[in-house]
C-alpha cells in the first residue's frame, strides 16, 4: 500500500491557523502519530506527508501544514511551504474557529484560503475541530461556516474521536463524486491490441528496475487486456519481426523519438511515455500549442526547464544536458537556460520565453496544473519534454496523443 506512487494518490491537505488542531486531526484520521503535536503554536514547520488507504476511496496522502497565520521571517517561509502544499491538494480540510464565525464579512484568513483554493479547483471541506473543548458552540459554529461556504461543515474532536468517522465518510464521498480516473492510453488502444514498448535503459535508469512511467504504462496495458512487448532501440527490429502483424501502438522513450519513428511501420501509431504523461498530468492542448511557439523564439531566449524529481545529473541527463543541447542547436548558443528540480519553481515567470516540464510522474495532476496556470497567467508558453523533442525532431505531427473526449478515456 505505502509503495503506491505519491503522484498517483489523492492529496488531502489540512489547513488552518497555528494551534488549530491540524496535526491532532491528521493523527486521528490516519490512526497514527504521523505528526508532532504540541500546545506550542507553530510546532509544524515543513509539510508532513502521510500515505494511507482510505476505505472506499483508495490510496490517498494527507498533508499536515504550518499555520497560515505564521509570522516573522521564518514564519513567512513556513507559510510559503504551506502555499506550495496547497497547490498539490485535491481536497482541502480547512479548520475554522469562533473568530471565523464572528467575521460578518467572511474575510477571515480561513475563508480567504477557502475561496482561493476553490478558484484553483480544489474541493474544500470545512471542519470545526476541538469540539470537546466547546461542545455547546460546535454545532452553531459549523452551521455558520457551512452557511457561509454553501457546503456542510463537519464537527470533529481529535481528542475523543467524535466526528472522525463522519469526516472520513465526507472525504470518501467527495473523492467518489470526483469519480473518474484518467487513463494514460485513452483512445489509443483497445483490448487485444499488441503494443510495442521501446525502453532503452540509459545510465540514469534505476538498477534492476523500470522507471515509474514504464511501470504504470505496462500495468494499464495489462488492465486493458493488451499484449505488451518490451524491447530496446537495438532490438526493436527483431521485436517487430517476431510479430505476426505490426503493433497497434509503439510507445518509446522520447530521447530516441526520431530513431524509433524511422523504424515504425506505417500501420502503427507512435507516441512516447513523456507524451502520455503530459496528457495524463497536465494540459495537453497548452503543451502542444506552446511547442509550436519554439519556431518564433529569439536566439537569446530565456528558457526554464523544470524537473519533478531531484537527482545528481550525469553526462547523459535529459533535462540538464540533452534538452539544453537540442535547444542551443535550434536557437543558437545565446539561449539562456535555467533548471529547477523538485518543488522549486520560480514565483516570477514573466521573464521567461518558454517553460519545458518533465513528464511529472512524481507529481499529482493538481500540482502540475497549478504550474500550467501560473505559466498561462504570466503569458509564458509551457510544454513537456516529449512534445518538445518531437517538435525539435520534426515529427510532432506524426505523434499520437490520448483522446480524453472518448468515453473509454475514463474508468470509474
Amino acid at each position: 500500500m505505502n509503495q503506491a506512487a505519491r503522484g498517483e494518490r489523492i492529496h488531502i491537505g489540512v489547513f488552518g491557523r497555528r494551534n488549530a488542531g491540524k496535526s491532532s486531526l491528521l493523527n486521528a484520521l490516519t490512526g497514527q502519530k504521523a505528526a508532532l503535536v504540541s500546545d506550542v503554536a507553530g510546532t509544524t514547520t515543513d509539510p508532513v506527508y502521510q500515505p494511507m488507504e482510505l476505505h472506499g476511496a483508495g490510496a490517498v496522502v494527507f498533508i499536515d501544514t504550518a499555520g497560515f497565520d505564521d509570522t516573522g521571517t521564518l514564519g513567512g517561509m513556513r507559510v510559503e511551504r504551506t502555499r506550495s502544499a496547497a497547490a498539490r491538494a485535491d481536497i482541502a480540510l480547512i479548520l475554522f474557529d469562533e473568530e471565523d464565525a464572528g467575521d460578518a464579512a467572511g474575510a477571515s484568513e480561513a475563508f480567504l484560503w477557502a475561496e482561493k483554493l476553490r478558484r484553483a479547483g480544489t474541493t474544500v471541506v470545512p471542519v470545526v475541530a476541538k469540539t470537546d473543548i466547546r461542545p455547546e458552540k460546535g454545532a452553531l459554529l459549523a452551521n455558520a461556516v457551512g452557511a457561509r461556504l454553501g457546503v456542510p461543515a463537519v464537527c470533529v474532536s481529535a481528542e475523543t474521536g467524535d466526528g472522525v468517522a463522519e469526516l472520513r465518510d465526507a472525504l470518501v464521498r467527495e473523492i467518489q463524486r470526483g469519480g473518474v480516473q484518467r487513463r494514460l492510453l485513452a483512445g489509443l488502444v483497445e483490448a487485444g491490441d499488441t503494443v510495442l514498448l521501446v525502453m532503452p535503459q540509459d545510465a540514469e535508469a534505476p538498477k534492476g528496475r523500470l522507471i515509474q512511467p514504464q511501470v504504470q504504462t505496462i500495468r494499464e496495458l495489462l488492465d486493458i487486456d493488451c499484449v505488451a512487448v518490451g524491447c530496446t532501440l537495438g532490438t526493436m527490429e527483431t521485436a517487430l519481426a517476431s510479430l505476426k502483424k505490426p503493433p497497434a501502438l509503439i510507445i518509446t522513450d522520447s530521447q530516441v523519438f526520431a530513431e524509433v519513428r524511422a523504424k515504425t511501420p506505417p500501420e502503427s501509431k507512435l507516441t512516447s511515455f513523456s507524451v502520455l504523461f503530459a496528457a495524463y498530468k497536465g494540459d495537453i492542448d497548452y503543451f502542444r500549442a506552446s511547442a509550436e511557439k519554439l519556431d518564433g523564439l529569439p536566439n537569446d531566449a530565456r528558457i526554464l526547464i523544470a524537473e519533478a524529481c531531484t537527482h545528481n545529473a550525469l553526462d547523459a541527463d535529459i533535462g540538464r544536458v540533452k534538452i539544453p543541447a537540442m535547444l542551443r542547436k535550434k536557437l543558437g548558443n545565446g539561449v539562456r537556460i535555467d533548471v529547477v528540480g523538485g518543488s522549486d519553481f520560480p514565483a516570477e515567470l514573466s521573464g521567461y520565453d518558454l517553460i519545458v516540464h518533465c513528464g511529472a510522474c512524481m507529481f499529482n495532476r493538481r500540482f502540475v496544473l497549478s504550474r500550467v496556470e501560473a505559466a498561462r497567467a504570466a503569458g509564458v508558453p509551457m510544454t513537456n519534454y516529449g512534445i518538445l523533442i518531437a517538435k525539435l525532431s520534426g515529427i510532432l505531427d506524426k505523434v499520437a496523443f490520448p483522446n480524453y473526449m472518448q468515453s473509454s478515456a475514463f474508468v470509474v
